[in-house]
């Protein structure tokens, strides 16, 4: 008789997976290994949760791995990581903008998939013929029941996709009522950047910041779409840019002077950098760090999450 395979739930530190998480403890059937992938930029509540469950999964002897997409190959210089210094890098919006979605591909499933090829009881597995349990934490909703039938149709020969919340039933009003009888607070939605109006207006100024610095060095190349937000609606616009000087979230100066400036020294930065030897070049992470800095406000503390 083999051994049965290992199982891994692919966290994406939101509602539906960490009730997933919550629940397959309590039934005795915890995963083998909790996997997330961090894009270099998710939301600070999204980190801060981080904080709140890695000592529960620690506390119940369950592994966690958090991964990362590191590229080796660059398009352009200077060196760049995470999905805020790539957009930075190449003057473009994340895929999602573009109506695409090769971010989730590149900087969520393929860092995944590359740490558990060294993972050993996935390589024993394997070796079996078996394949990984792969626990997703889709729900019953009807988004999510798309999603889901969407990937039924993949047949990976690696890996034995399932969705335990669609058997049990479970929406997401289920889910965050589960994640507070387990005493812990419902962490925010999981998303590379804040998506609606609400979660515009709640984000501290150097996350607003960083919303106009990607618009502004992108909108050279936007020809398609207006911004983050892709098309105006009745509601609101199609740059976030927009937005946020209209709602008075920024001061209009503040914004005036980054679309202006931020940009054209970015450029001079790759410039000078790109003039340097490959393994002695600035990283994009030193602009970023000198961005904020230019516009740090006392006692707002540094967004070391995004500029790392």
């Amino acid at each position: 008789m083999l051994p049965p395979p290992p199982s891994v739930l692919s966290y994406g530190i939101g509602v539906d997976s960490t009730a997933l998480l919550i629940e397959l403890h309590a039934r005795g059937q915890a995963p083998d290994l909790v996997l997330s992938a961090d894009t270099g930029n998710e939301k600070p509540e999204t980190y801060d949760y981080l904080d709140i469950i890695r000592p529960w999964m620690r506390d119940r002897g369950i592994r966690f791995e958090l991964v990362s997409y590191v590229p080796k190959r660059f398009k352009h210089w200077p060196p760049y990581f995470g999905i805020l210094e790539m957009c930075l890098t190449n003057a473009t919006l994340p895929s999602k903008s573009l109506g695409g979605s090769s971010c989730s591909l590149k900087y969520k499933k393929a860092p995944q998939d590359a740490f558990l090829k060294t993972w050993q009881p996935a390589v024993e597995a394997w070796d079996r013929g078996q394949r990984v349990i792969r626990l997703i934490g889709y729900d019953a909703g009807p988004r999510d029941t798309a999603r889901a039938n969407h990937a039924l149709t993949i047949d990976d020969p690696l890996y034995d996709c399932r969705s335990p919340l669609r058997d049990w039933q479970w929406h997401r009003p289920r889910c965050m009522s589960r994640i507070e009888a387990e005493g812990l607070p419902v962490p925010p939605k999981s998303a590379c950047i804040a998506n609606k109006p609400d979660e515009i207006r709640s984000l501290p100024p150097w996350c607003l910041r960083l919303i106009v610095l990607v618009e502004a060095r992108a909108a050279p190349r936007l020809h398609t779409v207006e911004g983050l937000w892709r098309k105006s609606t009745r509601t609101r616009p199609g740059s976030m840019t927009a937005f946020i000087r209209a709602e008075g979230l920024l001061g209009a100066d503040e914004v005036d002077r980054i679309v202006r400036d931020a940009p054209t020294d970015l450029i001079r930065f790759q410039d000078v950098a790109a003039a340097i030897p490959v393994g002695e070049r600035p990283k994009m992470g030193e602009w970023l760090d000198r961005f904020h800095l230019a516009f740090a406000e006392r006692g707002r503390g540094h967004p070391d999450a995004l500029a790392a």
